[in-house]
């Protein structure tokens, strides 16, 4: 199925992982784990759909197919015991852009919006952009894990607030949440009346031994108060593409989101977006439990080789996602001196954790889905800094 191993050369392609890398790290010769999007090839069900939607030749505006909507509810079905009908999907041309403009349809300007750093930076944006009041209940980091502070969420809700974001898996932190985490979280948004957007983007991506639950499928209560954000884009590097859904059992808000889109023009997708998510959904299956097993072993590596060589740096153990969550603590440097130091000295480009919020300050973030000859590499770059140094 898919060659994991294989190095494909993605400079030159307009690549913001590789072709942008060095101008925005103001480096020279940087080898990139920052953005989220993987160096692996999609699976070939989907290249040979695209290949032949391109020969067809003609790129008017597209029709959604029903076949689309029988894909995605047999995959959430299938994989996440997450009973979905054709008419509580919504197509969108990306998440961040779906997580906006539900914030604009569903709540006014100062209403204030949780979000649960150190987590996804766009999520201060969606919220702030639009002259919301961004309200924040920090991750509990315990040297080793992180769990929700559900206290001190509870402690913040008022008669302003209105909504909680929830990045669930958690990205950058790896977290794959609990069914009894996720029954307490949604306890309070039922309790205080809470409408929960949950980032699922990165559901698919789940390792051994944890189970993604979608936090609508705890109750009847929960599905009608929840927007539902997916997209196959980080499961089968589909970014570029721009295809995504929220599924949405409320249909009075169902329609709303619709209207909201409309007003903002928002509601067409693309020619290709169809065709690759549907293809993905229906042939990729044998590919994503390959590309978990090659994550997997990415992740034992890495684990291994900084605990034997960097043991001043410390793998915050990943439940889930292809973004290892780096504690750089005991290197006593700032985040402006440790992006130095990995942009000059390691010749890397990491995703810093301050960006995340500033309880990230200490961290990075890597982004290991490359192949493991890319991702030694690295590794060696950072061995060769780190002695240097420490």
């Amino acid at each position: 199925m898919g060659d994991f191993d294989k190095i494909v050369n993605r400079v030159g392609t307009e690549s913001m992982k590789w072709d942008g890398v060095d101008k925005l790290y103001g480096g020279e010769g940087l080898l990139p784990f920052w953005v989220a999007d993987m160096d692996f090839k999609a699976p070939e069900a989907v290249l040979e759909a695209l290949k032949k939607r391109v020969d067809h030749g003609i790129f008017g505006y597209p029709h959604k197919p029903a076949s689309l909507d029988d894909a995605i509810i047999n995959w959430l079905s299938r994989r996440y015991s997450f009973p979905v009908d054709q008419n509580e999907i919504v197509y969108t041309s990306g998440v961040v852009p779906a997580i906006y403009q539900i914030i604009q349809a569903f709540t006014k300007p100062k209403d204030k919006v949780i979000i649960q750093p150190p987590v996804y930076y766009p999520f201060f944006k969606v919220v702030t952009n639009g002259d919301r009041q961004l309200v924040e209940n920090p991750l509990v980091y315990d040297g080793q894990h992180y769990k929700m502070d559900l206290d001190h969420l509870e402690s913040i809700i008022d008669d302003q607030t209105k909504m909680i974001i929830l990045c669930s898996p958690h990205n950058p932190v790896g977290r794959v949440w609990s069914k009894e985490e996720l029954t307490r979280l949604a306890e309070l948004c039922i309790k205080y009346n809470l409408l929960i957007i949950a980032d699922e983007i990165h559901a698919d991506l789940i390792f051994s031994g944890h189970t993604h639950t979608s936090i609508a499928t705890l109750s009847e209560e929960m599905a009608n108060r929840t927007f539902t954000c997916l997209a196959p884009s980080k499961t089968f590097n589909l970014a570029g593409i721009q295809a995504s859904y929220v599924v949405i059992k409320n249909q009075s808000y169902k329609r709303k989101l619709e209207q909201q889109l409309g007003n903002e023009f928002l509601n067409m997708t693309n020619n290709f977006s169809s065709v690759a998510m549907e293809a993905a959904y229906r042939y990729g299956e044998s590919w994503l439990e390959e590309l978990l097993q090659y994550l997997e072993n990415n992740v034992a590596t890495v684990k291994q080789y900084i605990q034997e060589f960097m043991p001043k740096i410390k793998v915050v153990e990943p439940e889930g996602t292809y973004l290892l969550w780096l504690d750089c603590t005991d290197l006593q440097l700032s985040s402006m001196e440790r992006k130095k130091w990995l942009r000059d000295s390691g010749k890397l480009a990491l995703s810093h954790g301050i960006v995340f919020g500033k309880e990230g300050e200490a961290f990075e973030r890597v982004n290991i889905a490359c192949p493991k000859q890319t991702l030694v590499e690295g590794l060696e770059r950072l061995k060769k800094a780190y002695d240097e140094k420490f």
